[in-house]
């Protein structure tokens, strides 16, 4: 059963360094908090996991969290490239990241099959494609029924998935609406999961059809208003497209960003003095 705990305490406990971690959310509910704390506690040699890594996994792989990505695109959407992600791959700063690069359809099957507990995802897909040729693990099988060749991978099995919801039960439970993406299959593939919400409710009050994760099947929840910035929370809030413009310039250098890094996440205790820190910057420069 999901414990409620804050969200220091759920990173501490569950996400240990080596881990396999995977931060899911699509356009909304990116779980910026949660990563944010990673960093603030120091986690090393992560394998972190993402359909489409932004600007919290360029923060993650710039503060020297992360040894090697597994992802299907990556960029800063609407603005161009994750420079500290190119610094890592391309230069080995801060240290050198392994790359293991799919297709979105691909890395949406393998989160559905570790989900399923399979060891591996069949789709038909990667004809014409160059990604084979720099992915070993994307391999072929032939249909036993029809001898039709598929594309297979390995499935994704996360020891820790990390995903921000919009509420949570006072048991655990946990309900989400608005674009999805893989969170609910992340979840359940993974060995724990720790959740970050807007709000504790004393009723769901979920709606049919509605995605609800179980308290069960979950590790921790955490209250965190405000958790998925700059991303949007669909009912709470809107994206913060200025946030995302203003990261290019300073990811671009290394000493922008490692002062970015020092004064507004491991220079403050948590995400409401982070979003208490960048509000106070904002307001000063007007």
């Amino acid at each position: 059963m999901a414990a409620i705990l804050s969200l220091h305490e759920a990173v501490k406990q569950f996400i240990q360094d080596g881990d396999t971690v995977a931060l899911e959310g699509f356009t909304h509910l990116i779980p910026t908090a949660a990563g944010h704390e990673i960093i603030r506690q120091g986690k090393r040699d992560l394998t972190l996991v993402r359909m489409t890594p932004d600007l919290i996994y360029d923060q993650l792989i710039g503060a020297g969290c992360a040894r090697k990505l597994i992802f299907s695109w990556g960029g800063n959407p609407g603005v161009g490239s994750l420079h500290r992600l190119r610094d890592a791959v391309e230069k080995q700063w801060p240290q050198p990241l392994e790359i293991e690069e799919h297709s979105h359809a691909d890395l949406a099957n393998a989160y559905v099959a570790g989900a399923s507990g399979l060891p591996f995802a069949v789709l038909r897909a990667y004809a014409g494609s160059d990604l084979p040729k720099v992915n070993p693990l994307i391999k072929s099988v032939t249909c036993p029924f029809t001898g039709e060749v598929l594309a297979a991978v390995p499935s994704v099995r996360p020891d820790v998935t990390v995903i921000h919801a919009q509420k949570a039960d006072r048991k655990g439970n946990v309900l989400l609406w608005g674009i999805l993406g893989v969170q609910k299959e992340a979840a359940l593939a993974a060995k724990r999961c720790i959740v970050t919400v807007e709000e504790i409710v004393d009723d769901l009050n979920a709606p049919m059809n509605a995605c609800v994760l179980p308290t069960w099947a979950l590790s921790a929840v955490c209250l965190v208003p405000g958790g998925a910035h700059p991303s949007y929370a669909h009912g709470y809030y809107e994206r913060d497209n200025r946030f995302y413009q203003a990261w290019d310039p300073i990811a671009r250098n290394r000493e922008s960003f490692t002062a970015w890094i020092d004064t507004y996440i491991r220079g403050t205790a948590d995400f409401n003095e982070f979003q208490a820190k960048l509000a106070s910057t904002a307001e000063a420069a007007q």
